[in-house]
């Protein structure tokens, strides 16, 4: 079956999270690119449910964004 892909737009609709920070999260490797529609960057629906999640969750438990990016990406 193949995964579901959202957009850069349908992603700061649907999830709320700001643009530059969608940015920001796939510049540092968080958010990794499927490709391009288009003009439209394409993610993985389900990582990016995923990692917003955790993300979240280290976040409200204190963790620093480098320290959560190291813990998500495993380096």
């Amino acid at each position: 079956m193949k995964n579901k892909t959202v957009s850069a737009k349908e992603i700061v609709r649907r999830f709320g999270v700001p643009y530059h920070t969608l940015n920001y999260y796939t510049m540092i490797g968080l958010f990794p690119l499927l490709g391009k529609n288009g003009n439209e960057r394409m993610y993985e629906e389900k990582l990016i449910k995923e990692r917003l999640n955790k993300i979240a969750k280290l976040s409200k438990e204190g963790y620093p964004l480098r320290l959560i990016r190291k813990k998500l990406l495993g380096i």
